[in-house]
């Protein structure tokens, strides 16, 4: 293969790398573009394009990079671990498929900081440019696309259980409506549907798998970027090892024109560091902070057990031969059915601060899991999980290098917990959550195992067998014990979702451009020439994004 391309995409093809390089090569097609991948390839494999099967990827030792903090007091001594795709297509190839855009406050947030060309009026239109989307029933298509690459629909089976969580809502939820779109980048503290389709659509299907009679257009797998080269302060190429292979073999690809880093929040800065030691990645944002409480149901259920366990083959067959006959059946489903809550509670210094002044910004997501979450607690019984995580954290965590070696992990402090509002957030979503849950008609009780451990006689403490109470039942009282007991199971339990965030106004590369960050509003490298970051891993101040 070539040595020269113009320009380079270094660090992994995820999601953002493949969006930009195939509109690059759709718009001038004699571009010679390479994309460093460590991981394989995904085209039309089944892990990666039937929704059911995300969690194969999981436990997959070929498709994700697993980056494991340091053991910390505010998660119960434990490592956490924080998985991110590596693979082609990145994120957007291994993740949970549920679609949700940004609120338009989020992205006027990163225009007000100083970039122009962020804000919502920029970006909205772009955001409905990428997509095709099947309306679930009659809503405003007005900040919808109708001829973009991506595709979404409301997906290939609607459950059971979904139907039951909005009827509950309903009777039980007075002061929130239900909203025919939450992903119209401004409809906030209601309860909706997240879209999905009956096939995965990720960028690499989208944008690049379906230019491969375009040769300037170069997909190196199995390649792990070692460093940037520069000549002076300008990039003009990269080093690159095999993935697991030596540091001293290594391959060098010249950049006439670009570099691209897009190799996540983990790779990017940590390539950066390895050309420029002086580099301080002061924080990094932690996606977010996920809790899995678990609750028996039903038989009759709608759920994933079947396929998340990957045990029984037959079942297995029964659904494939459904979602192959037109992308119908479970296995055209993620198992997770959403709703969306706004909190309001008596932390004032942040509600004030951030949610108040923008009241679509969301605090706290709750999903239905429909299926015991992999590595959880053991059952025969027929379980779900009513997951929940903040959207906006508090906790800062940091990133740096541990080694000149690529193949050598970071240190890495994930900062969960640390701040009191994400706990007190935490908290009040487990509490409303499992009111949610328990007034539904499936319910049959709380999986104690995966529920905080209550004091002796507590009113809260999870028990079973139990029937669903009435949508008006009055919600449970807890004590101050309680929330203390809530707290830590909270630290206890912790786990994360796919990735992490950057904040790149805290990445300094030298003194002269602490004040700035990391990138101008261009997403150009300041104090260097040719060097952009690229990623949606790469946020300002807030959390929520997409494609």
């Amino acid at each position: 293969m070539a040595d020269t391309y113009d320009i380079i995409f270094a660090g992994v093809s995820g999601t953002a790398a493949c969006v930009t390089a195939g509109r690059l090569a759709e718009l001038l097609p004699s571009l010679r573009i390479l994309i460093i991948e460590p991981g394989p390839h995904t085209a039309n494999v089944d892990v990666h394009v039937q929704p059911a099967r995300y969690l194969a990827n999981l436990v997959s030792e070929t498709t994700f990079s697993r980056y494991s903090s340091e053991p910390s007091d505010t998660v119960g001594g434990r490592k956490i671990v924080v998985p991110t795709g590596k693979c082609v297509a990145g994120g957007s190839a291994v993740n949970f498929m549920m679609y949700t855009r940004a609120s338009a406050s989020d992205y006027d947030d990163w225009e007000k900081l100083g970039n122009p060309g962020w804000g919502s009026k920029d970006l909205i239109p772009l955001a409905c440019k990428l997509e095709s989307y099947e309306p679930f029933s009659d809503e405003d298509m007005s900040t919808h696309g109708s001829s973009g690459p991506i595709q979404v629909s409301p997906g290939g089976h609607r459950t059971d259980i979904g139907e039951q969580f909005l009827e509950m809502a309903a009777k039980y939820d007075r002061n929130r409506s239900f909203a025919k779109d939450i992903n119209d980048f401004r409809t906030c503290d209601s309860y909706g549907v997240c879209h999905e389709s009956g096939r995965r659509s990720d960028t690499a299907h989208s944008y690049i798998y379906n230019k491969r009679q375009n040769a300037n257009l170069v997909i190196l797998t199995g390649k792990r970027v070692k460093r940037v080269i520069f000549e002076g302060i300008t990039a003009c190429g990269v080093e690159c090892i095999d993935e697991g292979g030596s540091i001293a073999q290594v391959s060098v690809f010249k950049a006439v024109h670009l570099v691209v880093l897009s190799a996540g929040a983990f790779g990017s800065p940590t390539i950066l560091e390895r050309y420029i030691i002086s580099v301080s990645l002061k924080k990094s944002g932690i996606d977010h902070n996920l809790y899995f409480p678990a609750y028996i149901v039903d038989e009759s259920t709608d759920t994933m057990n079947d396929l998340f366990g990957g045990i029984d083959k037959e079942a297995i067959a029964k659904h494939e031969a459904l979602w192959k006959e037109g992308g119908r059946g479970l296995m055209a489903h993620n198992g997770i059915d959403a709703e969306v809550a706004s909190l309001g509670s008596d932390f004032q210094d942040v509600w004030n601060s951030f949610y108040a002044p923008a009241p679509i910004n969301l605090c706290i997501t709750s999903d239905l899991l429909l299926g015991e979450y992999i590595g959880r607690h053991a059952s025969n019984r027929r379980l779900i999980n009513m997951l929940y995580y903040a959207e906006y954290l508090k906790s800062i965590g940091r990133v740096h290098i541990a080694s000149a070696d690529p193949h050598t992990p970071p240190y890495f402090n994930c900062g969960y917990l640390t701040h009191k509002f994400d706990v007190i957030a935490a908290r009040w979503a487990y509490k409303r959550t499992r009111e949610y849950i328990r007034r539904m008609a499936c319910y049959k009780g709380d999986h104690a195992p995966d529920h905080p451990q209550f004091p002796a006689g507590s009113p809260a403490a999870a028990v079973e067998p139990l029937k669903p109470v009435d949508p008006t039942a009055p919600d449970i009282v807890y004590s101050k014990e309680d929330d203390e007991a809530i707290d830590a199971w909270h630290h206890q339990t912790v786990e994360t979702t796919f990735g992490m965030l950057l904040f790149p106004n805290a990445l300094k590369l030298c003194a002269e451009i602490a004040a700035s960050g990391v990138v101008d509003p261009r997403l150009n490298v300041y104090g260097v020439k040719n060097l952009k970051v690229a990623g949606e891993s790469l946020t300002l101040v807030n959390g929520l994004g997409t494609y």
